[in-house]
């Protein structure tokens, strides 16, 4: 059980691969929410994914539909009996949903998990220290919970499937991930036509990619005036994911498109100007830097500075 947000739900990617490493033959089943049910899709080692829509049932709750989809994922809940029903998640909401698996009942204590009612519904519990990073954070709890000892390095264990469109640069390109949930958490517009300047005077296009109307709008002012940029039309998640594979190099606001580049090992500068990267910000193998903090901005000096060994 990992079911949002989309950075989360990246974040417990490395999860399976420890799983599968531990037991190469563990069949291993993921609930999420529906809108990030690509993600578990991308690894090898999940079998089923089971999608919820917590987010939308609680707009209609009382739309008969919802009554139907929710049996039917509680069906597909109790279709097999699992060793194992791990909740990552912590959540009352996630807790509830594992209760209608069968199968004992694992996640985090009550001082562990964040919301610590969620730790009334596992039948076994494990305490792991809150100041951890989530990608750590996680795979302790699975470690401690399933009874085997972690070892190395985060491995999401994911690739993009393979895609090229039309309008996809053949020279160089970093992609920009100019877009996030919240306006404090944006990089201001100067520091980005800044960067694609000075990138594009080094031979480097950008590519901005944009989900909501306001998103693709300002998407569509930078690439205006940003020399050579493309302002990518909307794209599905595997999309987003072949276009960040091909990519030399990423650079996000604290996003969960900019886990998802880290996850699958492109060069990633991660801007951060409203919360503190320490436990949440980008981590992986490979080369990945997290810029900022709460209240501060980084410049586009650091961002430049970061980039120069990936892109020389």
């Amino acid at each position: 059980m990992k079911t949002s947000s989309l950075g989360d739900v990246i974040h417990n990617l490395p999860v399976v691969t420890d799983i599968r490493r531990q037991w190469p033959d563990a069949a291993i089943d993921w609930c999420v929410e529906e809108s990030f049910s690509a993600i578990p899709r991308l690894h090898p080692g999940v079998g089923r994914v089971l999608p919820v829509a917590v987010r939308r049932w609680r707009k209609q709750l009382f739309d008969g539909g919802t009554w139907s989809e929710i049996g039917a994922l509680r069906r597909s809940l109790r279709e097999r009996d699992y060793d194992a029903v791990l909740d990552t998640q912590g959540l009352v909401k996630s807790a509830l949903i594992a209760s209608q698996a069968i199968g004992p009942k694992l996640g985090y204590d009550a001082a562990s998990a964040r919301e610590p009612l969620a730790a009334r519904f596992y039948d076994r519990h494990a305490g792991v220290s809150r100041q951890l990073h989530a990608v750590v954070r996680n795979r302790e709890l699975a470690a401690r919970a399933l009874g085997y000892a972690l070892r190395g390095d985060p491995d999401y264990g994911i690739a993009a499937p393979a895609a090229r469109f039309d309008w996809q640069p053949t020279r160089p390109y970093l992609v920009f991930l100019t877009a996030t949930s919240r306006d404090d958490k944006l990089w201001p517009e100067d520091h980005w036509v800044a960067l694609g300047e000075q990138l594009a005077v080094k031979g480097f296009l950008a590519v901005l990619p944009a989900g909501n109307s306001v998103e693709r709008q300002r998407a569509a002012r930078l690439a205006k005036v940003i020399p050579g940029a493309i302002a990518a039309p909307s794209m599905k998640l595997p999309e987003l994911a072949a276009l960040l594979a091909d990519a030399r190099a990423v650079v996000g606001v604290d996003t969960g498109l900019s886990h998802l580049a880290v996850a699958l090992s492109v060069p990633t500068v991660a801007l951060y100007t409203a919360t503190e990267p320490g436990l949440t910000g980008v981590l992986g193998p490979g080369f990945h830097r997290n810029l900022g903090g709460k209240g501060q901005t980084p410049a586009v000096s650091l961002v430049i500075d970061a980039l120069t060994s990936v892109l020389s």
